[in-house]
This record gives structure tokens, sequence and C-alpha cells, in this order.
């Protein structure tokens, strides 16, 4: 029988080790998982990537993982906002590595992981310092930047209801990322707030099918 379900946080991440890459959903605190990310902090893991839409709000959620020093390297689109006092302090200590990419850009890559692609052509970045070493190309008339896929050790999301065998629906716009990291890291740990049977799930309403998931727990 198939349950990925989990009884806890704690034991959905117990073995993400020290320098792996962790995608973490959202869009600012807007489809957070942070009762992942708290659990990641307790579990003590280092040197991590960290690949997500921003640099962390607050004290709290992501900031608090970048304040515990467990981050090196954040990939994301938009570190500095009015509360990214965390990365802010980090960054301006040398105390953190950051990857900026055009937002468009990080969806298009970490696609490209889920699909197996080797690599896309886009011409966000073209002609700016973001191109700088990497390979362009003209196709058609219009000039075009070589980006590589982004791929993670682990992705943690949060959905709105999800089944054991990690078929899962969203609310709103809390969807965001979480369909597309899924797909793009080897093990996807979801955090739902109701876990229902098999078949009470509209198939037409699912947006990650349970191939993508490998771990669910109820927060």
């Amino acid at each position: 029988m198939i349950d990925k379900t989990l009884a806890s946080p704690e034991a959905a991440l117990a073995d993400v080790f020290d320098g792996a890459t962790v995608m973490i959903g959202g869009f600012g605190t807007a489809g957070q998982p942070a009762e992942l990310i708290d659990a990641l902090i307790a579990q003590g893991a280092k040197d991590l990537t960290v690949v997500n839409n921003n640099a962390g709000n607050g004290d709290f959620g992501l900031a608090a993982l970048l304040k515990a020093r467990r981050v090196r390297k954040i990939v994301c689109s938009f570190p500095r906002q009015s509360d990214s006092q965390v990365f802010d302090a980090l960054y301006r200590a040398g105390d953190i590595e950051l990857e900026l990419v055009p937002q468009g850009n990080l969806a298009v890559r970490i696609q490209a992981a889920g699909a197996g692609l080797g690599g896309v052509f886009t011409p966000t970045g073209f002609g700016t310092l973001l191109a700088e070493g990497k390979e362009t190309r003209e196709i058609d008339g219009r000039n075009y930047v070589l980006e590589y896929p982004i791929k993670a050790d682990f992705a943690l999301i949060k959905a709105l209801k999800g089944d054991r065998w990690g078929n899962l629906v969203y609310r709103k716009a809390a969807r965001n990322f979480g369909p597309i990291m899924a797909q793009a890291a080897k093990v996807t740990v979801a955090q739902v707030a109701e876990v229902v049977g098999l078949g009470e799930l509209d198939p037409e309403n699912i947006v990650t099918p349970g191939i993508f998931v490998q771990r669910v727990v109820r927060v």
C-alpha cells in the first residue's frame, strides 16, 4: 500500500544533509511552508543553498533560517524589500552568497529541471550584467541568453489538501512556485492543512500529481 504521509515535519526532514540544495515554495509569505522551515531549523542542516522567490520577510520563516546561519547561498529574484533586514545584514557582512535571477528566468529554469531539459534560451537579461560569461545566441532575429536548469535535493512546499499518494491541491495564489518545485527536486515534502481519503480530490482539480511528491505531512 502506498502511503506517503508522515507523522510530523521533523520526521519528514530528518535526512536533509549539510550542503543540500533546498527549494522553498511561496511568494513572500503566500504559500510559504513555515512549519517545514521551522522543522528544518530544528533539524540542524547547514551550508544550505536555498532557492526561493525572495530572501525572507521579517524574522520568521525563511528569514529565521537565514538568521540561524544555516544558509550558505540563496538563489532568488527579490532579495531586498522593506522587511529583509536579516538578509541585508548577512549580505553586507559577506556571510551569505547571492545569485540574483529574474523571476521569469527563475521559474523557467526550475521548469527546465522538472522537464529534464539541458537548458533554455531566454531574452531576459541579454545585454546586462546578468548575462556576462553566458552563452548567447540570435534566434529568429532576437538575442537570447542560455540559462541552465535549477535542480534541488529537497523541495519544501505548502498545499491545501493532499492524499496518501501525494496528490495535491492548492489554495488560490498559495499555488505559485510549489508545483514546479515539486517536479525539480529529488525529494518533495508537502505540508498540507488536511489529508483526505483517496478519491476525495477531484482529479480535474489536482495540480501536483503524487508522482512528484515523496512525503506529505499534515500541520
